[in-house]
């Protein structure tokens, strides 16, 4: 058994690079699980400096200065965040308001459609059945409404926290991007020199995450502002939520077009019932999302790298798990950064390796 972790110690950590790459790694991890919530601030700042980088980079292949490009790139986003924040953010808020005091009729509706189940499908369903399943609507809604009354509590001690931030946040931003160079020189001083391995890792990272973070950010919005737009022109009710809700599901893949169809449905059957107007409105769903798996998807991520679905939902369930939202956001950048950590980690050849000890 020694000589077994012996073979396999010497096979990946008798390179200087790789120990190095291993040290790195487990501070970076530690860094974001154990100080991740007093950084948050800095951590987002590097991360949307990080994707605003692409387009700074892109003006100045154009012939615009640093600093020229900086600026401009920094006011488009502030104009982005201003309009969030005091357009989106208002809209949907009042949507929901209308959503929530919607429910209780939308429940009375639901109660006497399951009460004539029993009279249309005897065979199929008993009146104990109905109530079993109204008794389980009912918890279910009271627990909701707990949820929402201690998160809105919540939120309500955090404001101040969240205006702080958002000062924070684009001082943060401006500066990550305006001292790019100074802050890598700084840090590549103290790295130490067998960092090769670490260096190669990041140039692929640096493409596969730039590309996946800028596509999937494209997709939100594409999907979200078709999806608003075909809801609104149908007339749905809560197109706005309903088309915001769609474009974030696009975030977790597979699991999230799953989820998001529930509200969709309801709320049209709410509206309209069984009848043409539904059916258009499953029809415009289903194609929506049929045009974003095969036809958005491909054509934004044709240079991401291809992971299997167990793969992806794996690393979704173990960084959403560890990082809540921000984990599930980037849980196939992180799988591409262990596949490439592995690919990438220096070893002897497998005949020196794997050679018995005499």
């Amino acid at each position: 058994m020694e000589n077994v972790l012996g073979r396999w110690f010497k096979k990946y950590f008798s390179d200087p690079e790789g120990v190095i790459l291993a040290v790195l790694l487990i501070l970076g991890f530690t860094v974001v699980i154990f100080f991740g919530d007093m950084l948050a601030p800095v951590l987002a700042s590097v991360v949307i400096a990080y994707l605003l980088e692409g387009v700074v980079r892109l003006l100045e292949n154009h012939g615009m200065g640093r600093l020229s490009a900086v600026m401009l790139v920094f006011l488009i986003f502030l104009t982005f965040l201003l309009f969030v924040f005091l357009g989106l953010v208002p809209l949907l808020s009042k949507q929901v308001a209308q959503l929530v005091q919607e429910i209780p009729n939308m429940v009375s509706e639901g109660q006497r459609a399951l009460l004539r189940l029993p009279e249309l499908y005897p065979h199929i369903f008993s009146e104990a059945q109905v109530n079993e399943i109204m008794t389980a609507i009912r918890s279910g809604l009271t627990e909701m409404g707990q949820n929402l009354l201690s998160f809105s509590l919540a939120s309500i001690s955090t404001l101040f926290t969240m205006l702080v931030y958002l000062v924070l946040l684009p001082v943060l931003v401006f500066f990550f991007m305006k001292d790019k160079h100074k802050i890598l020189d700084w840090i590549t001083r103290y790295m130490p020199r067998e960092r090769g391995v670490a260096l190669r890792v990041w140039r692929e990272m640096d493409r596969q995450i730039g590309n996946y973070v800028r596509g999937k950010f494209a997709e939100i919005m594409i999907v979200g502002l078709v999806s608003y737009v075909v809801f609104a022109l149908m007339g749905l009710q809560y197109a706005s939520l309903l088309g915001a809700a769609v474009g974030l599901s696009v975030v977790v893949p597979y699991i999230g077009a799953v989820v998001v169809t529930a509200p969709v449905l309801l709320i049209g059957f709410f509206q309209w019932g069984w009848g043409a107007d539904f059916a258009y409105l499953a029809l415009a769903y289903l194609i929506i999302q049929a045009v974003d798996g095969n036809v958005l998807v491909p054509w934004l991520f044709s240079e991401a790298v291809n992971l299997h679905p167990i793969a992806i939902i794996v690393a979704i369930l173990i960084f959403g798990g560890v990082w809540g939202f921000w984990g599930i956001f980037f849980a196939i950048p992180l799988a591409t950064l262990v596949k490439a950590v592995i690919d990438a980690w220096p070893k002897l050849s497998d005949t020196v390796a794997e050679t018995p000890d005499n």
